[in-house]
């Protein structure tokens, strides 16, 4: 049985959603693949007397299609959709059978004026927790569109066809490269050339907070000012931020573990039940305080708000050494545990001591043949019991004092050069893999001088959130707030947002 008894009771009740019947053409060969994916499409038809089975001959084998009764719909799955695609599978039968979609009707309507035909291909990996949002927002625009088609490929099924792919989600339109990593249904068709431009903001009235970024910070900002009964509106490159990019979340307080994507879904859910009016996809380039608070978005709309709270939040800081830009996602990583799976049985690095880089040793040790940790100080500084774990790992080699100068290779990255501070001499270490974890960057350049910022970038904010130009506040990890955690960014957030409330109040 490919699935154990508590995923079939939920399943089943899902399958129950189904609005009408639904076909699974098959491709199988005689491989273990194939037999546990006929296993998977038997078990999922007789628990359901819409789906129903026919034996095919598709472009890959394995893999099976969802398809409308007489159509085809263009969806594949290429490889057994389990772990994370699990969900992406659900959801695909569902919407296939005819059950309406999770996307507003300005996003449909978007999906179905492209015009032309759009052949997808992705290649995931099956631990990944970013890959789901590609898959099924593709599956998504196959559903709706009938000239997409889309193709998740486990690059686990079809290694020697994803020798290449250094990182996921791995996304070709048409045969060629399209875009890797994390992207939401709106930014692809933003970058399909389908995205709201200036004219869409020409009508909106000043707001009495605009809340810039939707992280946790800003999420709760903006729905602390909605409940004030105040007009509030959120400008935000991607609902969830940087919690996106997180994997398992276990120190948010009353819930005992949870996962970045799932949480982030909750925080969009959250703030979608107040009268927020959200702008996604969106950046802002430029702050200039009038008489009110004026804000540039890089599509040259401008915002009015008589308060403005930033929360920007951070994100991976570079390394900063030749070789890191031009080896990005070709082996250059900075999520290991989406990467890892594709440096099965291979060498990598990872550089950074803290927390995050010795937690990603430690996952990446039950993956690849051998992890070296490469630390700037003289001592790793990550929690003891982190520490502890790491030292009893056979497959894993720490060097402190140790300065990157550069990461080496052709095509994709073959090695990692490093001086011994202590020694001054030079080592070449020969790998497959580098994954940076060296800490955050504020993401705040796009602010000039507008507001006070302190050497690190971080946006200096009092005890109310409020920054040196009045009617501007920030919260979250763009601020000089002592801790970089979730719980205390949604905190901030509410801070923030009650000092903008207050704000408003006496003004």
């Amino acid at each position: 049985m490919l699935l154990d008894a508590n995923i079939k009771a939920q399943l089943a009740q899902y399958l129950e959603m189904m609005e009408g019947d639904v076909l699974l053409k098959v491709s199988a060969g005689s491989d273990e693949t194939s037999r546990n994916m006929l296993e998977l499409v038997d078990e999922l038809a007789t628990m359901s007397s819409n789906i129903k089975v026919e034996h095919a001959e598709l472009k890959r084998t394995p893999s099976f299609s969802v398809n409308r009764i007489g159509e085809d719909t263009g969806i594949t799955f290429a490889g057994i959709p389990l772990g994370h695609e699990f969900t992406s599978l659900v959801l695909a039968l569902l919407q296939v059978s005819g059950r309406a979609p999770k996307a507003d009707e300005k996003t449909i309507e978007q999906i179905k004026s492209l015009d032309g035909n759009y052949h997808f291909e992705t290649y995931i990996s099956l631990s990944c927790t970013k890959c789901p949002d590609v898959v099924q927002a593709l599956n998504l625009m196959s559903v709706l569109n009938p000239g997409i088609t889309h193709t998740m490929i486990d690059g686990a099924t079809f290694k020697e066809e994803a020798k290449d792919v250094m990182a996921v989600p791995s996304i070709f339109l048409n045969g060629e490269p399209f875009a890797d990593g994390r992207m939401s249904l709106e930014e692809i068709l933003a970058k399909l050339g389908s995205a709201p431009d200036a004219s869409d903001f020409a009508d909106k009235d000043p707001f009495d907070v605009l809340v810039v970024g939707g992280g946790p910070a800003g999420a709760s900002a903006a729905i602390y000012a909605a409940r004030k009964g105040i007009r509030t509106g959120i400008v935000a490159d991607r609902i969830g931020g940087q919690v996106l990019d997180t994997a398992g979340i276990e120190n948010f307080i009353s819930v005992k573990r949870t996962e970045g994507p799932q949480f982030a879904a909750s925080l969009e859910e959250h703030v979608n039940e107040y009268d927020i009016d959200v702008m996604n996809v969106q950046m802002a380039k430029r702050l200039e305080k009038k008489d009110a608070v004026e804000i540039e978005l890089e599509n040259g709309a401008v915002l009015t708000s008589k308060t403005v709270i930033l929360s920007t939040g951070a994100r991976w800081r570079n390394i900063g050494v030749p070789g890191e830009a031009e080896f990005k996602n070709k082996g250059v990583a900075y999520c290991p545990h989406c990467d890892g799976p594709i440096f099965e049985g291979k060498d990598v690095a990872v550089i950074g001591g803290g927390n995050s880089g010795v937690e990603a040793a430690i996952d990446l040790a039950g993956i690849v043949n051998h992890v070296t940790v490469l630390e700037f100080a003289p001592a790793l500084k990550a929690d003891s019991v982190l520490q502890d774990r790491l030292h009893s790992l056979s497959n894993v080699t720490v060097v402190t004092s140790a300065q990157t100068t550069e990461i080496t290779g052709t095509d994709n990255v073959n090695g990692i050069t490093y001086v011994d501070r202590e020694t001054e001499t030079e080592h070449h270490i020969e790998l497959s893999g580098v994954f940076v974890q060296i800490g955050l960057v504020p993401n705040t350049e796009w602010l000039g001088d507008a507001v006070e910022r302190n050497k690190f970038g971080e946006i200096v904010v009092d005890s109310q959130g409020a920054t040196n130009v009045p009617g501007v506040f920030a919260a979250g990890d763009c601020t000089n707030q002592a801790y970089k955690q979730i719980i205390i960014s949604m905190g901030s957030g509410a801070t923030a947002s009650l000092g903008a409330f207050d704000y408003l109040v006496r003004n």
